[in-house]
């Protein structure tokens, strides 16, 4: 297991450009199942949890190139799902991998149109509370797919339902539906939608998802072949099609890295400049920071975030407490709110954070705490945030990352600390976040990876 060794209290100051988004990366990759024909995905993140994802794609039967052509984006590759090993599908050896990878869900949709069936088991990914499956699995059934639970290897077979005929174009016979989710999930919606575009008749997804990742997967389907309407609201019609056709595709900007890279720029930047963020993608991040009086600037395609030295954090109308809630899209992701919570430490002013939709997110704050910072945790969902106005800088310490969100927050309270800290596990960053002490080493900080 690594550690980072951080050597606090520098400043930083540059250039750094977000890497291709992770949660979208995970979503078009698992939609190369939906054909035989290559395709090609530009800007794909050298991350564990993509690298991880794209090897199980190979272990499939999946032909993977990467192809460094001055013609593309950097880390390009190109899928051909032409010959899949389906016994190898419902191996031990291939549930053993998909539970170590939470990405691994997004195979069952796409397996489920093209093939006919899949095999679950519970996948993995970070451990901040219950990540139920069941709006995938109802949309599923929806479909008209079936579940069986195999009790000796504790795992389900879901299955559409046999072709009409022995000679039929696909393997299974699934049927569009109306749906409404039980909540937006993103994982959810991609997933149903993989498995929809290839389903006879018409799905109507209601309640779906729409964040932008999501309409880069729609979007990419629909150059494939694909009928998808409605892209960008959260009611989804499909067309089922016959078949999908191979295309090419490029990846947005991760808004999470920058989402992180302003909060590292307030609390340690002496002037940074975050590059080609795709702002019209972002959504209300930038604003998210603006309330705790974080100075976020537009230049073009780019932002720019001067020194701070001191941020005020604002206020509601009625001048209660401000109060930083995340919400499905287009509010607030709950992905930023452990960096979010580090730059109110340093803030001048109080705020509430709602983290609703997992309850053990904020349990890091503990961490935070014995650096210094002056938080009170309400209950497994709320936590109140007191800051410093720089007057007392967090202290340096040993701690280890239980998450990806919260590994990258406890490396920006680091950076901005008083000493020398040591953050173990962090395996767990490396899953969201290419290189990251070497991009922060370019900028002037000090981080060894020991």
């Amino acid at each position: 297991m690594s550690s980072f060794k951080i050597e606090g209290g520098h400043l930083l100051s540059g250039d750094i450009t977000p890497q291709g988004a992770k949660n979208e990366a995970l979503q078009v990759i698992c939609a190369t199942l939906l054909t035989k024909e290559p395709v090609t995905i530009e800007y794909i993140p050298n991350i564990r949890d993509v690298n991880n994802l794209i090897q199980l794609l190979r272990d499939i039967g999946v032909k993977v190139q990467r192809d460094d052509s001055q013609n593309l984006m950097p880390g390009a590759y190109t899928f051909q799902a032409d010959q899949l090993d389906m016994d190898y599908l419902e191996s031990d050896d291939f549930l053993a991998k998909c539970a170590e990878l939470r990405g691994s869900v997004m195979i069952i949709g796409p397996l489920l149109a093209r093939m006919g069936k899949a095999v679950v088991t519970k996948p993995g990914g970070d451990k901040i509370g219950r990540r139920r499956l069941d709006t995938h699995f109802l949309g599923f059934e929806k479909l008209g797919a079936k579940f069986r639970h195999i009790e000796h290897r504790n795992v389900y077979e879901i299955a559409a339902p046999p072709a009409a005929t022995p000679h039929a174009d696909r393997g299974n016979s699934l049927r569009g539906s109306y749906m409404l989710l039980d909540e937006a999930s993103v994982t959810g919606t991609a997933n149903i939608v993989m498995a929809a575009v290839l389903a006879k008749g018409t799905t109507t997804i209601y309640n779906a998802a729409c964040e932008p990742y999501v309409q880069q997967l729609c979007k990419m389907l629909n150059r494939m072949g694909a009928r998808i309407s409605g892209i960008g609201s959260n009611l989804l019609t499909i067309e089922g099609v016959g078949e999908l056709h191979g295309t090419s595709h490029r990846l947005l900007p991760d808004m999470i890295e920058v989402g992180s890279f302003i909060g590292m720029a307030a609390m340690c930047g002496d002037g940074i400049h975050i590059k080609h963020v795709s702002l019209k993608d972002l959504g209300i991040i930038p604003d998210a920071f603006r309330r705790l009086g974080v100075k976020v600037e537009a230049d073009g395609d780019d932002l720019f975030v001067p020194r701070q030295k001191h941020y005020v954090v604002d206020t509601f109308i009625d001048g209660t407490i401000m109060t930083l809630a995340d919400a499905p899209w287009p509010g607030l992701t709950p992905d930023l709110l452990s960096v979010l919570i580090v730059v109110a430490t340093q803030a001048r002013g109080s705020v509430l954070f709602h983290q609703k939709m997992f309850e053990s997110r904020l349990f890091f704050v503990d961490k935070l705490i014995d650096m210094g910072a002056q938080i009170i945790l309400c209950d497994p969902h709320r936590a109140v945030v007191v800051g410093h106005d720089r007057k007392l800088k967090l202290r340096g310490g040993r701690m280890s990352s239980p998450d990806i969100r919260a590994g990258i927050a406890l490396l920006i309270a680091a950076m901005s600390a008083n000493g020398t800290s040591v953050i173990s596990n962090i395996e767990q960053i490396d899953r969201g976040y290419e290189d990251i002490e070497g991009r922060l080493n370019a900028l002037g900080a000090k981080i060894e990876r020991i």
